[in-house]
């Protein structure tokens, strides 16, 4: 629903929102926004990207405007312009086709998720079958399950495919995660694997990210205390739509996911009191600050940043568009 005139000031009534910290851009997908960037500065438009950068509606509309052609596969490029592959990460094929057409490609996988993969070859080279908790489909699944032969990584996305899951064969087991999951359904089906399969070791490092944690930790300080709260990111993003869920299960007797203040329906705001708002890795700030200019035209809003973990984490670019 669009965003309607502002109500009179004698009209509005008193709403408290609660703003949650940290909330939107995570390092790596700052990084990978800046990869396809610095791209198109360098070498012009067009500049060729594999998948969507990242999931948010507005970051890619804004970079197809400044010349970047988004692509399904490394075919629809030509191999006379630059690449990007984006954050969630691709399979080994890619890559390897890219150097096999000579391209120029720039690899903006988040440091990350490029960290889950060097453990799932670990795993694999010694001679660990690995368990991958994570969705069908989803690009960081696809990229990290294309990094070792077919057979290698079994898919589990739920607690009943955890109780169903079969040791193939007599390799010992390993597990990793997609690393935009949330953190208590993914401790859910651990703790389902690791009662049926007791010799499962635990993860080198924490593969769920800490920036997917802390947006999490500071949902669910929002949770209970709020009577909606309203989600900024775009419905592929997982990570956003896992904060939805988060706030629900925290307490919050309503919570929606957004693109933008468009899509609020402001009937849903119909005896608010405290109002929460977060948004998801990819969502950027700007369309954060929209959305609180449009409940400051409605209400006589207060709002309140709650107090939440810091992030100072950076990533460093590819050489190549640092030169």
């Amino acid at each position: 629903m669009s965003v309607h005139a502002p109500i009179r000031p004698a009209q509005r009534r008193a709403l408290t929102v609660r703003l949650a910290t940290p909330r939107g851009f995570c390092a790596g997908v700052d990084r990978a926004i800046q990869i396809v960037e610095r791209a198109l500065e360098k070498f012009g438009a067009p500049v060729y990207v594999r998948h969507e950068i990242v999931h948010n509606r507005h970051v890619v509309e804004r970079l197809r405007s400044l010349g970047a052609v988004f692509v399904k596969e490394l075919d629809e490029c030509p191999d006379d312009r630059p690449v990007v592959f984006s954050a969630h990460g691709v399979p080994k094929t890619v890559p390897a086709t890219a150097r096999a057409r000579e391209m120029l490609f720039l690899d903006a996988t988040c440091p990350l998720v490029s960290k889950v993969h060097v453990e799932a070859e670990r795993h694999h080279a010694a001679g660990r079958h690995i368990i991958l908790i994570g969705h069908a489909g989803h690009p960081e699944v696809v990229g990290t399950m294309g990094q070792l032969p077919a057979g290698a990584i079994s898919l589990v996305e739920t607690v009943e495919d955890a109780e169903a899951f079969q040791r193939p064969g007599a390799a010992p087991l390993a597990y990793a995660t997609q690393t935009t999951l949330s953190v208590d359904d993914t401790s859910e089906i651990l703790g389902v694997l690791k009662r049926r399969f007791p010799e499962l070791p635990d993860p080198h490092k924490e593969d769920i990210c800490y920036a997917t944690t802390n947006r999490q930790e500071a949902v669910k300080r929002l949770g209970a205390g709020c009577d909606l709260v309203l989600v900024v990111g775009s419905a592929n993003s997982s990570n956003s739509v896992r904060l939805v869920e988060v706030a629900l299960r925290a307490g919050a007797a309503d919570a929606r996911l957004v693109d933008d203040a468009d899509q609020v329906n402001w009937s849903w705001l119909d005896g608010v009191n405290v109002l929460g708002i977060t948004a998801g890795a990819s969502a950027p700030e700007p369309l954060i600050e929209a959305l609180i200019e449009a409940v400051r035209m409605r209400f006589d809003a207060t709002v309140v940043e709650d107090d939440g973990e810091r992030e100072t984490v950076a990533f460093k670019l590819p050489r190549v568009l640092t030169a």
